[in-house]
């Protein structure tokens, strides 16, 4: 079986469940060494026996985002444990409230921007020496179909992820002379619990689930993977460039 994550070292947040744990498996299936965060120990612990069982290695990291500290701890122990880090998967993030925009609690909106945003910004600082070490790393952050939408009572959540494509756009921009490669994914309905909490009366086996986006996700991970500032969207199946205004 052809593994074409041999030999790298794969950071995923949000690692316990839904799209992080799909593809945690699936990096781990492809060759990589896991380097699992999340907030349940638990959960991460059954992951871990699913890796192993697998064949393959993880490192469990029960860490939550919020934890400062704990994140700019995390790069420096990445880079002096194995000396690069090739694989960033920032895939932790909140829905936060479903209500009219000026609804939303100042509490409410610090949380979804902290979380989603703030949070993804300090783990890129923290790690990237850790990815500048590695030849041909990769950077991939969770968007959503809503950062374009801006569908009424979604407000803190859309422009919390318009945020994080402008994030992914700038970095990609700032690295495009150099081997690491920037991009963003839309995985569009999948049967999550986030989806679940959004859309509490959907039935949920019409949806396609974390397991079927994984393979992509091992592709965009991949050395072979040479787009950047891109934004993949599964539900068309390809790649799309952000239109920019003349």
């Amino acid at each position: 079986m052809s593994k074409p994550l041999e030999g790298r070292v794969a950071l995923v947040t949000g690692a316990s469940r839904g799209i992080g744990r799909a593809a945690a498996l699936a990096f781990a299936q492809a060759g990589a060494h896991v380097v699992a965060l999340a907030r349940t120990t638990g959960a991460l612990e059954e992951l871990d026996d699913e890796i192993l069982a697998l064949g393959g290695s993880t490192t469990l990291v029960p860490v939550d985002l919020a934890d400062t500290a704990a994140i700019e701890k995390l790069g420096p122990a990445l880079l002096q444990r194995w000396g690069k880090l090739d694989i960033l998967l920032a895939n932790a993030g909140i829905l936060g409230p479903l209500t009219p925009l000026t609804h939303a609690s100042p509490k409410e909106w610090a949380n979804v921007f902290d979380t989603n945003v703030t949070a993804n910004w300090r783990l890129l600082k923290s790690v990237e020496p850790a990815l500048q070490a590695s030849d041909a790393a990769r950077v991939i952050l969770m968007s959503s179909g809503a950062a374009h939408k801006c569908l009424a009572y979604w407000g803190p959540y859309s422009i919390s992820k318009a945020a994080v494509e402008a994030m992914a756009r700038t970095y990609a921009a700032e690295t495009v002379t150099t081997p690491l490669k920037v991009m963003l994914v839309n995985p569009g309905p999948l049967r999550t619990k986030m989806r679940a909490e959004a859309m509490p009366g959907e039935d949920p086996l019409t949806l396609r689930t974390p397991e079927e986006l994984a393979p992509h996700l091992v592709e965009i991970a991949s050395p072979a993977w040479s787009e950047t500032g891109k934004i993949f969207d599964f539900p068309q199946g390809k790649v799309l460039t952000p239109q920019m205004p003349a």
